[in-house]
């Protein structure tokens, strides 16, 4: 029971974090689930990909709670989420395949940066050209494709990148983490199956798993985070603009800053 106490509160936190700025809240999953199953004892070779795996079947169910909160505030941009989502899906694909090719250190290093200089701009309220816009089907789905890429190998969400471009391309803050909550599905979807997939096979897995998910964690997690979720997203809609700005500026800095550590370490 305690671990299902544990489970609850980690799914409430990352749940209202996810709703509140977008990000789907693996940021916060993926290490807490690493430190319990490693208490846990579950096998120590496989912990790594059961937090990933488990950290993206919980998001399916977070973007779905608060992407249908923000819907009722108009914040979700179903536009962008049509001509992105195919991107996103290939996207994931690609990571997933690539990552031996690819030194995940240069990836967080690169990332760390790019994520700084985003959250710099946006903490100092730098405006964009006035006349900058979404780019069309094409751009899109190249973004989409990158960023499903870059959340696969990094293990982040894709409210990290995608919330900074859609503000770099004039969309209102609210609305960008209402789109970038919508899509997280995508990425989930994308990411869950690939861990599904690759763990199916694996011998001295736990007990109860669905490949790399581990199921007790992905209930009660999910459990909690569906509740506090549109909590989160009602949040966003409530507080004020220039206060919100600063603390999804602040959750950026502290992202970067500890993948930035975990490519030096």
């Amino acid at each position: 029971m305690e671990w299902a106490l544990a489970y609850l509160l980690l799914g409430a936190i990352a749940g209202f974090l996810g709703g509140l700025f977008g990000i789907g809240g693996g940021t916060i999953l993926v290490p807490v689930f690493l430190w319990l199953f490693e208490a846990q004892h579950l096998p120590p070779d496989h912990t790594m990909h059961l937090a990933l795996g488990t950290s993206m079947a919980v998001i399916l169910f977070t973007s779905l709670a608060s992407l249908r909160k923000h819907h009722q505030h108009g914040a979700v941009d179903w536009r962008v989420l049509r001509h992105i989502t195919p991107g996103i899906l290939s996207g994931t694909a690609l990571g997933a395949t690539s990552a031996a090719l690819v030194s995940p250190h240069f990836l967080m290093v690169f990332f760390a940066l790019f994520v700084y200089f985003a959250a710099t701009q946006i903490l100092l309220d730098f405006k964009p050209h006035a006349g900058r816009e979404l780019p069309g089907i094409a751009g899109m789905s190249l973004f989409g494709t990158f960023t499903g890429w870059l959340s696969s190998l990094v293990s982040i969400g894709g409210g990290t990148v995608v919330i900074p471009f859609l503000i770099w391309c004039n969309v209102p803050l609210r609305r960008a983490i209402g789109t970038a909550s919508a899509i997280g599905f995508p990425i989930a979807v994308g990411g869950t199956f690939g861990y599904i997939l690759i763990g199916s096979h694996l011998p001295a897995l736990p007990e109860m798993h669905l490949g790399f998910v581990y199921l007790p964690a992905l209930f009660w997690a999910a459990s909690a985070s569906v509740l506090t979720a549109p909590l989160g997203a009602q949040t966003a809609h409530r507080i004020q603009v220039p206060l919100l700005r600063k603390g999804f500026a602040l959750l950026l800095l502290g992202l970067a800053t500890k993948l930035l550590l975990k490519a030096i370490v």
